[in-house]
Protein backbone atom coordinates (compact mmCIF):
# COMPACT_ATOMS: atom_id res chain seq x y z
CA UNK A 1 0.00 0.00 0.00
CA UNK A 2 1.35 3.35 -1.17
CA UNK A 3 2.01 5.49 2.29
CA UNK A 4 2.65 9.21 2.43
CA UNK A 5 5.06 10.56 5.17
CA UNK A 6 6.52 14.25 6.18
CA UNK A 7 9.78 14.38 7.30
CA UNK A 8 12.59 16.98 8.44
CA UNK A 9 15.58 18.26 6.50
CA UNK A 10 14.60 18.46 2.99
CA UNK A 11 15.55 20.78 1.37
CA UNK A 12 16.70 20.37 -2.27
CA UNK A 13 16.66 17.76 -5.15
CA UNK A 14 20.09 16.53 -3.79
CA UNK A 15 18.02 15.62 -1.11
CA UNK A 16 15.81 13.70 -2.83
CA UNK A 17 17.72 11.88 -4.86
CA UNK A 18 19.45 10.62 -1.72
CA UNK A 19 16.44 9.45 -0.09
CA UNK A 20 15.70 7.55 -3.66
CA UNK A 21 19.01 5.83 -3.90
CA UNK A 22 19.13 4.73 -0.81
CA UNK A 23 15.41 3.40 -0.60
CA UNK A 24 14.82 2.33 -3.50
CA UNK A 25 16.66 -1.33 -3.62
CA UNK A 26 14.67 -2.18 -0.64
CA UNK A 27 11.22 0.15 -1.07
CA UNK A 28 11.44 0.47 -5.02
CA UNK A 29 10.06 3.54 -6.64
CA UNK A 30 9.99 6.62 -3.80
CA UNK A 31 8.27 10.03 -4.55
CA UNK A 32 9.62 13.01 -2.94
CA UNK A 33 7.39 16.02 -3.18
CA UNK A 34 9.77 19.41 -2.60
CA UNK A 35 6.11 21.75 -3.32
CA UNK A 36 4.85 19.90 -0.27
CA UNK A 37 5.92 22.26 3.55
CA UNK A 38 6.96 20.26 4.98
CA UNK A 39 8.36 17.71 2.42
CA UNK A 40 6.53 14.39 1.65
CA UNK A 41 7.83 10.76 0.71
CA UNK A 42 5.70 8.37 -0.68
CA UNK A 43 6.57 4.92 -0.25
CA UNK A 44 5.12 1.83 -0.84
CA UNK A 45 5.13 -0.19 2.89
CA UNK A 46 2.83 -3.41 3.69
CA UNK A 47 3.49 -4.10 7.22
CA UNK A 48 4.85 -2.55 10.24
CA UNK A 49 8.17 -4.14 9.94
CA UNK A 50 8.49 -2.42 6.44
CA UNK A 51 7.60 0.65 8.39
CA UNK A 52 9.93 0.81 11.10
CA UNK A 53 12.91 -0.04 8.41
CA UNK A 54 11.88 3.11 6.08
CA UNK A 55 11.99 5.04 9.17
CA UNK A 56 15.17 4.00 10.52
CA UNK A 57 16.67 4.47 7.36
CA UNK A 58 15.45 7.71 6.89
CA UNK A 59 16.56 8.67 10.27
CA UNK A 60 19.86 7.21 9.60
CA UNK A 61 20.72 9.49 6.37
CA UNK A 62 19.50 12.78 8.28
CA UNK A 63 15.73 13.11 7.25
CA UNK A 64 13.81 11.82 10.17
CA UNK A 65 10.03 11.43 9.65
CA UNK A 66 7.50 13.53 11.21
CA UNK A 67 4.43 11.92 10.88
CA UNK A 68 1.98 9.95 8.45
CA UNK A 69 -0.28 11.96 6.18
CA UNK A 70 -3.71 10.02 6.94
CA UNK A 71 -5.74 10.12 3.30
Amino acid sequence: MKRTFTAQNITCNNCANTIKVTLEDDFGNVEVNLGANPKEVSIEINDEKELKHFKDEMQSIGFPVIEEIKG
